[in-house]
């Protein structure tokens, strides 16, 4: 089934409202797709896998459209929810693979990575980010790369939105003050 075609409903099933039509769908991946995987390969470090959790965070968000309720998120919110999910798996089964084999996936990730971290601030950042505990980590990212509000992210996280807050503050500065570590050890 492609994704232009409509899934049609089972008998006595109903569509929620605000359910993401064919054409909802498309407009949302062309919108979204960028970030989702810069969120992922940010959380992961590995811009293969990255491409595996956005591919299976569409596909799984395609297969749910008919459920979405605008009432509980964005289609945008959701979708990053679906990211989020999706890459903690990753990370999950990465702790259950040998060391043998993830370092046989990382040889190559290098020259990917070089490429993508160009810029002297964004190096700085990324290893500013990589010394956050994941909590702190998955928190920052989708709060830029998603782009989603506190509520948004409250919803995903399944915390109080006033908690989002707090933590996102606290991560935040710990982030500050790691990158203000980097620059002097850059300078000395």
């Amino acid at each position: 089934m492609s994704v232009s075609e409509e899934r049609p409903l089972k008998p006595g099933a109903k569509r929620a409202p605000g359910a993401l039509n064919a054409q909802a769908f498309d407009a949302l991946f062309r919108e979204c797709a960028a970030d989702v995987h810069a969120y992922a390969a940010s959380l992961l470090g590995d811009a293969s896998a990255a491409e595996d959790v956005t591919a299976l965070a569409f596909e799984r968000l395609y297969r749910s459209r008919s459920r979405l309720d605008r009432r509980r998120g964005t289609p945008r919110a959701w979708l990053f929810a679906i990211a989020r999910n999706t890459a903690l798996d990753e990370l999950r089964a990465r702790r259950r693979r040998p060391q043998s084999e993830l370092e046989e996936q990382r040889s190559g990730a290098p020259e990917q990575a070089l490429a993508l971290e160009h810029a002297e601030r964004r190096a700085t950042v990324g290893e500013a980010l990589a010394a956050l505990p994941l909590r702190e980590r998955e928190l920052v990212l989708l709060k830029f790369h998603g782009q989603l509000s506190n509520g948004e992210l409250a919803r995903a996280l399944g915390i109080s939105e006033s908690n989002v807050g707090t933590r996102l503050h606290r991560a935040l500065g710990s982030l500050r003050e790691r990158c203000a570590e980097l620059k002097r050890e850059e300078v000395a």
